[in-house]
């Protein structure tokens, strides 16, 4: 029988991140990685495969993290877990581990629409072979609805859109697209630039059934009109992948998820698990998360791999934080939203601020830049922050997710330390998280 201190199973973001954790924290321990597919898409870049980045074979995770540090892989299928004995079967043999963590990710959300089975109607999976199925589908068909408005649908959107000949369509159920994940001034300006781009967005519409004799042939909308289609994408979300764990008997969460503590540990004191598999909780008040993000599982890995032979991190809870682009169009968020932290109760201030980031604003690659900052009003702490603009998105969120997780307040804020430069960044005397905080400062002067 094949053993190993450490197993883990999956080969993802989680699964890599765990098992590089590990080595680091605990150098003289076997570890053991076990995934069911020969190569591992980067998750986050799967959309690009299809106009940007040209192939499923361009977007794939390096095995160099695992030779580099020591780290056994075997391609199988897990097929089981027995706890008590502390082995798993993986492509029929039985391996022994000391501590396991499970790191199975999420499969694709499927709605109950009628005809969701059709030729031509395809989730978002994870694996190679799909993928290239279904870049080489999309060259031969022309009418192409995407089933949901969030990150997936939008950026698989402007990512067919780029192939060329091909008419698209998104058909969102709520009121926005992104209104999961931002307010609504951010989610208006978003479909603005989709369909100055081309793309046909239907908001507040549901689907009703995806229509065809076989194959796709239309999508019928809660307006009664049916929109012609010869290929469908379901981009509604993902649900944990959690058989093994429920075979095995392992405690699931409210949402069906792994359950797990601070410490990322299971009901089975010598079982981890992290990543999309396993249930969040939320920074702000403990509350449940259904978030399911790569940056996100890779956090709770190294809490995981940290902690398997003694506990030394714990897990703060999910914050949240995100950036998406449509051509040179980018949001960001981390945290609450306005609307999100009204929702949960809190009493806010908010700080909005507009202006380029660059200065002076004629520089190369200066674009304009808003910020909205949303604290809680009697205290000051910084619960959330909205980005829109260029290139300068992605930073400048995780920015403001340090504050957030610092729990820092409007005026620490407002004395944030920056460093500027013309070709760069916004002005020192505009810089947009400091400008946003001052705003909100003066707010909740206002109201003392």
């Amino acid at each position: 029988m094949k053993a190993a201190d450490v197993v883990i199973i999956g080969g993802s973001a989680a699964g890599l991140t765990a098992a590089v954790t590990t080595r680091r924290h605990y150098p003289d321990k076997s570890i053991l990685l076990i995934r069911k597919e020969e190569q591992v898409l980067i998750p986050c870049g799967i959309p690009y495969i299809i106009g940007t980045v040209g192939s499923p074979e361009k977007n794939l995770m390096p095995d160099t993290p695992l030779e580099k540090n020591n780290i056994d892989l075997i391609v199988a299928e897990v097929t089981g877990i027995d706890c008590e004995g502390k082995t798993v079967t993986a492509g029929g043999e039985e391996i022994a581990y000391d501590k396991l963590i499970l790191a199975t990710g999420s499969l694709p959300a499927v709605p109950p629409i009628p005809g969701f089975d059709l030729e031509g109607v395809y989730a978002v999976q994870k694996d190679v072979d799909y993928m290239r199925d279904f870049q080489q589908r999309l060259t031969e068909v022309s009418e192409v609805v995407i089933i949901g408005g969030g990150f997936i649908g939008i950026e698989f959107a402007d990512e067919i859109l780029k192939t060329g000949g091909k008419t698209v369509t998104i058909v969102e159920i709520l009121p926005h697209c992104l209104s999961l994940a931002y307010d609504e001034e951010f989610c208006v300006e978003a479909e603005e630039v989709l369909r100055e781009r081309g793309i046909d967005v239907r908001i507040d519409t549901r689907v009703e059934e995806i229509v065809g004799s076989g194959r796709v042939e239309g999508v019928r909308i809660s307006d009664g009109s049916t929109l012609p289609a010869d290929m469908v994408v379901l981009g509604i979300g993902a649900v944990a992948n959690v058989e093994l764990a429920q075979k095995a008997g392992l405690r699931l969460g409210l949402t069906g998820s792994i359950a797990v503590d601070s410490t990322m540990r299971t009901s089975d004191d010598n079982i981890f698990a992290c990543g999309d598999c396993a249930e969040k909780l939320s920074f702000f008040g403990g509350r449940i998360s259904p978030l399911k993000l790569a940056s996100i599982a890779s956090t709770e890995a190294r809490v995981a791999g940290a902690n398997l032979f003694g506990v030394t991190r714990d897990n703060p809870g999910t914050v949240g934080v995100w950036s998406t682009a449509v051509g040179g169009f980018a949001l960001g968020t981390a945290g609450l939203t306005e609307k999100m932290a009204l929702d949960n109760g809190y009493e806010v201030a908010v700080g909005s601020v507009e202006g380029p980031n660059r200065h002076p604003g004629i520089m190369p690659g200066a674009s304009s830049t808003k910020m909205k900052l949303v604290f809680e009003a009697k205290t000051g702490v910084l619960l959330g922050g909205q980005i829109r603009g260029g290139d300068n998105v992605g930073g400048l969120i995780n920015s403001v997710a340090a504050c957030v997780q610092q729990r820092m307040t409007a005026e620490e804020v407002a004395m944030f330390q920056t460093g500027t430069h013309p070709a760069l960044t916004a002005s020192p005397v505009a810089y947009p998280l400091v400008n946003a905080a001052e705003i909100a400062i003066g707010q909740m002067r206002s109201r003392s």
